[in-house]
């Protein structure tokens, strides 16, 4: 019997989580992230109204030889037009304390990059991530992605 209550809550609060996400998604880095390799998301927005924040997300080892991280992103409407920004990503503190969350090597970092904010139009969007270092290859980064989560 606690068994079957304790799986129920457990729906309940695994339903409950989801629903105020537009979208996740993560491209493996496996450990080296070239200049000319982009990581790409596509995501299909249903209306205009609704307000959403918007964060980019890193994991990396503490091997990374960088306190933060530059990123080019290009955004391609529904209609085929595009914009393009250039985002710094703040891994560390100048003393070299890690922000990431994370016990041991790993850490993530899950920075609010946009927040507030409504798509111009409906449709599908597609959001290119490529690294903006000076270094051709990155070393020790593992993962990077997008979080589009609807304001409350």
């Amino acid at each position: 019997m606690l068994l079957l209550l304790f799986s129920g809550l457990s729906l309940l609060f695994l339903a409950g989580c989801g629903h105020h996400t537009l979208f996740t998604g993560m491209v493996d880095l496996q450990d080296a992230w070239a200049k000319e390799d982009a990581a790409r998301f596509e995501v299909t927005v249903p209306d205009t109204t609704t307000r959403y924040d918007f964060y980019i997300d890193v994991r990396h080892t503490g091997k990374y030889r960088y306190s933060n991280l530059y990123l080019f992103m290009q955004t391609r409407f529904p209609e085929g037009t595009y914009t393009r920004d250039t985002l710094e990503i703040t891994l560390a503190t100048p003393e070299g304390k890690w922000l990431g969350k994370g016990w041991g090597e790993i850490k993530e970092d899950h920075v609010l990059v946009r927040a507030g904010f409504r798509f111009p139009v409906k449709g599908k969007y597609v959001f290119l991530l490529w690294q903006g270092m000076r270094t051709d290859t990155l070393k020790a980064l593992r993962s990077v992605g997008i979080d589009i989560e609807k304001v409350d």
